[in-house]
């Protein structure tokens, strides 16, 4: 357990920005951290460095990610059809099936030393899970964990039970890569080339779908507001920004 635990997480808004950079940056975000704790294997515990956390929000241009477990064939668009609808076609390192980004939706990516925090996956999901059941709640909506099934999901054990939040992860030596994606304004026709995390009979949804109403772009920076919010109070946190 590290004895230097630090709950100072560094967050950063990227903006929009292509899914490949954002996918780097985490893993050279990652990579200094477990740097850090290799170092810190050589010294003595009262020299032992702090290590850092971090917590990006972004937005995605149109973009399909596969994770190491999922299936190619519940990527139903061709290559043909992802030009068409301007989208490409990643494979990831993650955990989880396919997954769609794109414009409207807030994903969340936190690269935490869980050491700092606690040291236990399947709690690290639902804390995730949390935070998001918390931020719809303030606006009217009642999310739920779907046993078996990770994301935060509406009408659960109901046969319209849908998707608004989905979330993969991936963890080397305590540190986490990846994380959730929100859909707010969300263009939900995109969902139509997938079988979204490889379940064919559940649906998804997103703010604007279940509010009937786009979200105004202060409204949008307000739902990333509550995300900060209920991310520093479900993870007894602080946040530095950059």
């Amino acid at each position: 357990m590290n004895t230097h635990q630090n709950k100072v997480v560094e967050f950063e808004d990227l903006g929009i920005k292509e899914y490949q950079p954002s996918w780097d940056y985490q893993e050279k975000l990652m990579k200094d951290i477990i740097d850090t704790k290799i170092k810190n294997r050589d010294l003595p515990t009262e020299q032992h460095i702090s290590t850092l956390n971090h917590f990006l929000l972004v937005e995605h241009p149109h973009v399909y990610t596969l994770g190491k477990s999922g299936h190619e064939e519940n990527m139903l668009a061709g290559i043909d059809k992802l030009k068409e609808i301007d989208a490409t076609f990643v494979k990831v390192n993650r955990g989880g099936d396919i997954t769609y980004h794109g414009y409207g939706q807030i994903v969340g990516y936190p690269i935490l030393d869980l050491e700092n925090f606690f040291t236990d996956i399947h709690l690290y999901m639902r804390n995730l899970e949390e935070v998001i059941i918390r931020t719809i709640a303030e606006f009217g909506l009642k999310g739920e964990r779907s046993p078996g099934e990770t994301g935060v999901w509406l009408d659960v054990g109901k046969p319209y039970a849908r998707k608004i939040c989905a979330m993969g992860v991936k963890a080397s030596r305590w540190v986490t890569l990846h994380g959730f994606a929100l859909n707010v304004n969300t263009d939900m026709r995109y969902f139509e080339y997938i079988i979204p995390c490889g379940i064919k009979d559940k649906q998804v949804t997103s703010l604007k779908r279940e509010l009937e109403r786009e979200l105004t772009a202060e409204e949008f920076e307000e739902v990333k507001a509550k995300i900060r919010k209920h991310f520093v109070d479900v993870f007894e946190a602080e946040f530095a920004y950059k």
